[in-house]
């Protein structure tokens, strides 16, 4: 790990030496990413993209205030638990909206916020740096009042039943499930996917600083080769939820020798066997807590 690196996030060179050199020019490569509708410096992976039509499913962009969300739930009749898909630092791109149309599959209300909208499209940047500082400027109250925002429109909505309410979300969105449970007492249970533990100035709290403020479950998914999030942090947000007596309510799973981003079908990083076990291991929790 680069010695200047804030503990938990990820810099450019990080980043950079997760991905190999894309073999067709880069202009050709940005254009079919943004065409895509992924991430530019995800450097996606466009022929092992998973793609969930939304046969059998309604929804799509839609706003909530001034806030860009998209949305997915099964046809038919009836409420369905919400779940809010909290996006990673790219923010509102394919592979969120993709995710949010398995979860409708799964039987849920899914919901994902575009976070970063008053800062730029982070997805169609060509530099890693910009879009970390882009994410990095993002404060938690300001994330925090945009979810709540969610929430309160899906509370109107004829098929979403918020009394049962969860979270989940990946990488600096994995972060937020802790931050966002830790600040809405109306959240049933959260997943957390590798989980970003460290701070900017504009974040400067951590999971590891909210452990007690959480009293739900909330299940960590963290991978044991992440460079940006070592083991010796993932130990220590154990440690945080065992002072508190809180290890059964927020367990955390560690994937040996995973990179960060195993679930991410679109990038390098993604293992498909992982990535499914991590997949039925949160719709497990949901339904074991009551989001179901």
């Amino acid at each position: 790990m680069l010695k200047d690196a804030p503990q938990g996030l990820w810099t450019n060179d990080q980043f950079n030496s997760l991905v190999p050199e894309t073999p067709i020019d880069r202009r050709g490569f940005i254009a079919a990413a943004i065409a895509a509708g992924f991430a530019v410096t995800a450097n996606p992976v466009l022929g092992q993209v998973i793609k969930t039509p939304m046969d059998g499913l309604e929804g799509g962009d839609a706003k909530v205030g001034d806030i860009p969300i998209y949305y997915a739930v099964k046809k038919g009749s009836g409420k369905r638990p919400v779940v809010i898909l909290v996006a990673e630092i790219w923010g509102l791109h394919e592979y969120v909206k993709d995710t949010c149309r398995r979860l409708a599959n799964a039987g849920y209300f899914a919901i994902a916020n575009e976070p970063y909208f008053r800062i730029g499209e982070l997805w169609k940047m060509t530099d890693i740096k910009e879009v970390l500082a882009g994410a990095n400027s993002l404060t938690d109250e300001q994330a925090f009042a945009d979810l709540d925002k969610c929430v309160e429109w899906a509370r109107k909505q004829k098929r979403a039943n918020v009394s049962k309410l969860g979270i989940t979300g990946h990488c600096r969105g994995g972060r937020m499930v802790y931050m966002y449970t830790a600040h809405q007492k109306q959240v049933d249970a959260g997943v957390a996917w590798y989980g970003g533990l460290g701070t900017t100035p504009a974040q400067p709290l951590t999971p590891m600083d909210v452990t007690d403020k959480i009293k739900v479950p909330v299940l960590g998914l963290y991978a044991g080769a992440d460079q940006g999030i070592p083991p010796e942090m993932i130990n220590r947000l154990k440690a945080g939820f065992q002072a508190f007596g809180k290890e059964k309510l927020c367990p955390i799973v560690v994937y040996p020798d995973m990179p960060h981003g195993f679930h991410a079908d679109y990038r390098p990083s993604y293992r498909k066997e992982q990535a499914e076990d991590a997949w039925k291991k949160m719709l497990a929790w949901f339904k074991k807590n009551g989001v179901a």
